[in-house]
């Protein structure tokens, strides 16, 4: 079920967040993204408009927007592959005409995954936190 965050989901985003994140960024260094827990606990998430999947009791994944950008989308490990990830990003794309996004160019698999959701690649820069190569991907609705 996806549903709107509520504040006490906040440990379980950020511990869903920060697991998620050093497996599909082994090429970061772990200790960059358990820097940012607290940047996302006071700073991104109450910036952003946040929906969970929740299984049972267990929250299992999580998108953020923050105005037309989809901040995050993150899906507990061992919930991948599931359709999880395009639930939530269907729901995302129905909150939202247009959508755009970063993604690392390293991180092959959620490339394929945006593209395969209709996503398109418009740029590619350096992240200036990590020093890695991202794309910026955009979907817009056909007219």
């Amino acid at each position: 079920m996806i549903r709107s965050y509520k504040n006490d989901d906040i440990e379980a985003v950020l511990k869903l967040w920060l697991t998620a994140s050093i497996k599909a960024h082994d090429f970061v260094d772990a200790e960059f993204w358990q820097s940012q827990v607290d940047n996302m606990r006071n700073i991104y998430l109450p910036a952003s408009d946040i929906f969970v999947y929740q299984r049972g009791s267990k929250i299992i994944g999580f998108y953020a927007l923050y105005e037309t950008t989809l901040a995050a989308l993150f899906v507990a490990n061992d919930a991948q592959g599931q359709g999880v990830g395009k639930q939530l990003l269907s729901h995302a794309k129905s909150q939202r005409t247009r959508l755009s996004l970063c993604v690392y160019k390293e991180n092959e698999p959620s490339i394929k995954f945006y593209m395969s959701q209709g996503f398109s690649i418009i740029s590619e820069q350096t992240d200036k936190h990590t020093g890695h190569q991202e794309l910026t991907m955009t979907h817009e609705p056909k007219p």
